[in-house]
């Protein structure tokens, strides 16, 4: 997980929102990202997607049955939707995302025994220091909206 928050503070960095992925095989990592949708204008570009098309490509399949995930935030439904279709054995997440959560938080998609694969999950590793990540990037963008809104009305 300590690396997926060094992915996230790419992101950060970069002024994306940051989350951060890194999938792990037999103990060595073989992918890391960090959200890149404001830089490459591609609303798919989301850690875990990156993580999961470098894994792929990586291993030269899409199949990643023995992987695991992880993520510095709850993934939405979109990745749940990438997560299950790659066949990944487990995800790991720091904190839960109560608006947009696709495995918890507002789903519950990667358990959902009528899909053909279900994954395990693990919650809450390393979570206040995601969490705080997260609260500072929003915070940093609120107040520069609103020195933008008070400039703009001088």
């Amino acid at each position: 997980m300590k690396e997926a928050l060094k992915e996230a503070n790419k992101a950060y960095e970069k002024g994306e929102i940051p989350v951060g992925a890194v999938i792990v095989l037999n103990d060595e990592i073989i992918s890391k990202a960090h959200n890149l949708k404001e830089t490459t204008f591609d609303p798919t570009a989301h850690a875990e997607i990156l993580a999961i098309r470098q894994a792929s490509q990586k291993l030269e399949a899409w199949r990643l049955g023995d992987a695991i995930l992880y993520i510095t935030k709850e993934p939405c439904i979109m990745c749940c939707g990438a997560i299950i279709n790659a066949r990944i054995k487990k995800i790991v997440y720091g904190c839960d995302d109560p608006k947009g959560g696709g495995a918890v938080s507002l789903y519950k998609l990667l358990e959902d025994r009528r899909l053909n694969h279900q994954v395990e999950i693990e919650r809450g590793i390393l979570e206040e220091e995601c969490r705080a990540l997260l609260k500072k990037f929003f915070h940093e963008l609120r107040q520069t909206k609103l020195n933008e809104n008070i400039l703009n009305n001088l």
